[in-house]
């Protein structure tokens, strides 16, 4: 396996060689530092000088040279523009081609030279995070908040790339004067929304949103689904390819089933508390009713996850079939007048959670260039699905007996969708071509990606000193003056045994791998579904109690929050995200949350329909914000050995969000037990006690959410 320093510098134009971030001077000296302190010949004060002393020559090197790039790209593009406007060679065809050409090599120079500072944006995060896992001294905020915001600030040149967008826009607008002249289209300050032509203005606009974390719609709506982008330290002249192999109606498929299952699962909330009624139960019975399904999943998503390493179209033809079996049991648990057929049947769709499997399919089957879309249509259809569960709820109103089987409000929600899960697996049988899956495909896969995506990823989680044979070997080499060769880098101790780049095989391997910011963001998701959930699956129950409202009432209120879905991450992944920090977002959210059920609280006035309304608009809404974001930051610091396997991110945050689905459902049943009238305060103050602690666990953390 190639180590940091070794793929750094190969990674490296041999012509700027000595202006790149000097890694392997930095890795020794931290070394040293650990030395020194174990022998007190430096003391903390000291080290914490010396080490921002050594970085600020750093960056400033990095800093003068490309300043002296841009210049020179300047000057270039000054005199092309000479040339541009020249009136004797405006109407000359082969001059308009080769000031094209021309300023598509200024492109391509151009491209270098972002590449040049994300390869020391990346070194500068890596030793940073290795110098506070060596010491624990967070010496990152301090650094970063010292440096950034002052006014002859070096570090944004870094790391913001400050004044290369006036490059970057005399390229773009250029070169989209010269496809105008063949009228191609309007200038690009006319329809700044059209989209160029040209491949590398292309390759530079990735470049530049790579650097600063630029997103959009599309994109903070993928981060949703925690499917792990594959980032691959790119060198300065790759095209990404488009893999044209994988097979498109496959991908339709595994996302129409994702959007079913949802409407699987929220179909029966408006009505599950007058079905377990008719049954002979209490009306809080509908927790468990609903998480039953969850309570399955729970174990689905593990077997699913197996399973998809090997075939993803038996795993999808099984989830139907179990499915189909399940509503049906759902529908005939009224004629049977059983509750345990009820709960069998929703047991049965819980099993059936193929969610792992769509993720897996995402992840594994779909090329990189096209992953982001198959991930936010993930999403999508997840949000689709939420919406029209209920609405379609909403609209099964009537009663009538065919055959002697009752089709109600509470039956029908379970035939319909035994209905489509039939339809379902016939198009699935004609229309699904399965990928090829030798048997050391996952592997080769995770393998040859690891270590394209090495240098980017394995900082984190990567000890600074393996082993203490490593040391000696390291020292021994030093003394013998092997070291001298660039290519070792002083690296041998990030170097780590093959096994620690596969995909991990269990769930305590995988909880190793999180470090406490993650654990944090993880317990996040937790919070937020678990108070999505009591909102969700008590609405019936609580409005039925101190509003009256129909089946009809209830299915409304659920799809208008659904619906919100879409518009809450065009607002926040065009404009917000784009506006502050993920972190600030992140702690600004979840104290909306905070409000949203604090708001909730039937305290000592009358309880009406807009506290309610407003209330639960305000948490779901702030809720769907929080999950965007803190995924997002999720999938940034995560391990690259969770981006594949079994136990992959995807399936740890899935278990998070289902197990906070169940002690949701779970809490309502328990508390209903108390009756209806304080069903509403007990089941919200565990959303509120939870959403505290992890306000309080953020700002703990929150020097280390970057």
């Amino acid at each position: 396996m190639v180590a940091f320093g070794k793929k750094l510098k190969e990674r490296q134009l041999q012509e700027w060689q000595g202006y790149y971030i000097n890694y392997k001077l930095m890795k020794k000296k931290v070394k040293q530092y650990g030395q020194h302190i174990e022998t007190g010949t430096l003391g903390r004060r000291q080290v914490l000088k010396d080490f921002s002393r050594m970085l600020d020559i750093q960056i400033e090197k990095i800093v003068l040279f490309l300043l002296e790039q841009q210049g020179l790209l300047a000057g270039r593009l000054a005199k092309l523009g000479e040339q541009h406007n020249s009136p004797d060679q405006q109407s000359d065809i082969a001059t308009i081609s080769q000031l094209r050409e021309a300023y598509r090599e200024v492109g391509l120079d151009l491209l270098k030279l972002l590449y040049f500072v994300e390869i020391n944006a990346i070194g500068l995060r890596k030793i940073l995070k290795k110098f506070d896992k060596r010491f624990g001294y967070r010496f990152t905020d301090y650094y970063v908040k010292t440096r950034a915001d002052h006014p002859y600030s070096q570090l944004q040149q870094v790391f913001k790339h400050v004044g290369i967008g006036a490059v970057v826009g005399a390229i773009t607008r250029n070169l989209g004067d010269l496809q105008e002249r063949q009228g191609s289209y309007a200038s690009i300050y006319d329809q700044p929304a059209l989209p160029l032509q040209d491949p590398v203005i292309d390759s530079i606009k990735s470049a530049v949103d790579r650097l600063g974390y630029s997103t959009n719609f599309l994109h903070f709506l993928a981060q949703h689904a925690l499917i792990m982008q594959d980032e691959i330290l790119p060198s300065p002249v790759e095209e990404e390819l488009v893999d044209k192999s994988y097979h498109f109606d496959s991908l339709i498929l595994n996302l129409a089933n994702t959007f079913l299952y949802m409407i699987n699962t929220y179909i029966i909330v408006p009505t599950a508390d007058d079905y377990s009624m008719s049954l002979g139960a209490a009306a809080t019975v509908c927790g468990i009713v609903i998480g039953a399904m969850a309570v399955a999943q729970v174990f689905s998503s593990v077997y699913f996850s197996a399973w998809s390493n090997r075939s993803y179209f038996r795993p999808l033809v099984f989830s139907s079939i179990v499915l189909f079996v399940g509503n049906i049991m759902y529908a005939l648990a009224f004629d049977f007048n059983s509750i345990w057929i009820l709960l069998i049947g929703r047991v049965f769709c819980g099993l059936g959670s193929a969610r792992a499997v769509n993720r897996r399919y995402i992840s594994d089957c779909v090329p990189l260039k096209i992953r982001m879309q198959a991930s936010a249509g993930f999403v999508s259809a997840s949000a689709l699905g939420m919406a029209c569960g209920p609405a379609l709820a909403g609209l099964l109103q009537t009663n009538f007996k065919l055959f002697n089987l009752t089709f109600n409000q509470d039956t029908l929600p379970g035939w319909v969708m035994a209905v489509a899960w039939l339809l379902y697996l016939v198009w699935l049988w004609i229309a699904f071509k399965e990928p090829s899956h030798e048997d050391d495909y996952v592997e080769q896969q995770s393998n040859t990606e690891t270590q394209q995506n090495d240098v980017m990823e394995r900082g984190l989680q990567q000890p600074l000193l393996i082993t203490e044979k490593i040391e000696r070997s390291s020292e021994e080499k030093e003394r013998n003056g092997d070291d001298d060769d660039g290519d070792a880098e002083c690296d041998e101790s990030e170097e780590a045994p093959e096994e620690s780049r596969k995909p991990v095989t269990s769930f305590a391997s995988a909880y190793r791998l999180l470090t406490p910011s993650i654990k944090v963001q993880l317990l996040i998701y937790f919070m937020l579904k678990y108070a999505m959930e009591i909102l969700l699956s008590e609405s019936s129950v609580v409005t039925t109690y101190y509003f009256g409202w129909t089946t009809s009432s209830v299915s409304i209120f659920l799809a208008c929050l659904g619906l919100t879905v879409l518009p809450v991450n065009i607002v926040v992944g065009s404009y917000i995200s784009n506006m502050f920090q993920e972190r600030q977002i992140l702690l600004a959210s979840q104290i909306m949350v905070c409000i949203g059920i604090l708001l909730s609280f039937n305290f000592f006035v009358k309880y009406t329909v807009p506290q309610y309304v407003c209330s639960g608009l305000i948490m779901f809404v702030s809720a769907e914000v929080l999950e965007g974001v803190n995924l997002s930051l999720l999938s940034r610091v995560m391990s690259s050995r969770l981006s594949r396997g079994t136990y992959n991110g995807g399936l740890l945050s899935t278990e998070a969000g289902t197990l906070a689905r169940v002690v949701a459902d779970g809490t309502i049943t328990l508390i209903g037990l108390l009756g209806t009238s304080s069903l509403l305060n007990l089941t919200l103050l565990p959303s509120f006690l939870i959403c505290v602690g992890c306000i309080i666990a953020t700002c703990y953390t929150y020097n280390s959410l970057y």
